[in-house]
């Protein structure tokens, strides 16, 4: 697979980071897997203070060579940061770089995969299926011009049991799979077959730097996403997941990230978890500056010199205070 690096020029205002390196006060306690707790103010959960120093208005980050987006289910920030029963991600959290006053875009679970991956709802307002009337998305997509650009993407479902399965199957949900709803993907049975797999192949494409696509997006199952199981279970899941991600080759040998974040809030907030991890992200670092999911697809589009797709990833908050 032939990489093309394209250098990540991210000029960086001191002033206007000024505000996102204090430190958030940690909570006098941890909500209990049983009693969810939800934010309705704009204050930011609780999570570690960070040690780390905002970069110089010169600093210019350097260019990533592959991206790894982990998306959870359904939980609020503040059910999150900060809560005993997510020990390993708090733990990420301390250790590398978190947004802490970060949002879903709407709600159901569908429309904010697809503005993930396309800077868009495509008016899908319901977590539809994607053979039903007036459910596909036919617009340009981040995987469009990851192709477009030379790189090479992937979809890891978990509980999906063939490649590019439109059903759902177990515990493996079709609307967590915003690719099947892409004709561009979908109408092309060879590249959805190859693009578009089960999660067990990815422990293969770890094996080398080479094999693991530039782009990477990964949704877990019903229970390891925490749709339908407790907050311990997915934060279990990840312990074992996240260490083997950052682990393999792109990330030891090249500047990679890992950005694990959550689909949506609990209803009453749609304040939601987002980190950064991997060589490429910013140690020890909070940012308090109000980010989106149309935010996240544009630092991608800044990093590989990738047109905006939308007007809303094009004038979204771009996420480079948290790059190295």
């Amino acid at each position: 697979m032939r990489r093309v690096g394209r250098p990540f020029l991210a000029a960086i205002l001191v002033l206007g980071l000024a505000g996102c390196t204090a430190p958030v006060p940690a909570p006098t306690a941890s909500p209990s897997s049983n009693s969810p707790t939800a934010s309705n103010g704009p204050t930011s959960p609780a999570i570690p203070p960070p040690t780390g120093s905002a970069p110089s208005g010169s600093a210019q980050a350097a260019a990533i060579d592959h991206v790894v987006i982990i998306v959870m289910e359904n939980k609020a920030a503040s059910r999150i940061l900060g809560a005993d029963d997510a020990p390993y991600l708090n733990s990420l959290a301390r250790e590398n770089a978190v947004a802490a006053n970060y949002h879903a875009i709407t709600r159901p679970s569908l429309p904010n995969y697809l503005a993930l991956t396309s800077g868009t709802t495509a008016g899908i307002t319901s977590d539809c299926h994607p053979a039903a009337n007036s459910c596909e998305a036919d617009v340009r997509t981040i995987a469009d011009e990851i192709s477009s650009s030379g790189r090479q993407w992937r979809m890891y479902a978990d509980g999906m049991p063939e490649p590019c399965q439109a059903e759902d199957s177990g515990r493996y949900a079709v609307k967590h799979n915003p690719f099947m709803y892409y004709p561009s993907v979908t109408d092309d049975r060879a590249l959805c077959t190859d693009r578009v797999v089960p999660f067990s192949r990815l422990d293969a494409d770890l094996k080398t730097d080479r094999s693991l696509p530039d782009y990477v997006f990964i949704t877990p199952d019903m229970c390891n996403d925490t749709h339908n199981c407790p907050v311990s279970s997915g934060d279990d899941w990840l312990s074992r997941q996240v260490p083997k991600i950052l682990a393999a080759p792109a990330f030891t040998t090249e500047n990679s990230l890992l950005v694990v974040t959550y689909d949506e809030g609990d209803g009453s907030s749609d304040q939601i978890a987002a980190v950064f991890a991997g060589p490429a992200a910013r140690k020890g670092y909070t940012s308090e500056t109000r980010f989106t999911h149309y935010s996240l697809l544009r630092t991608i589009e800044d990093a590989w010199g990738l047109n905006p797709l939308t007007d809303n990833d094009r004038n979204a908050a771009g996420m480079a205070e948290l790059l190295k």
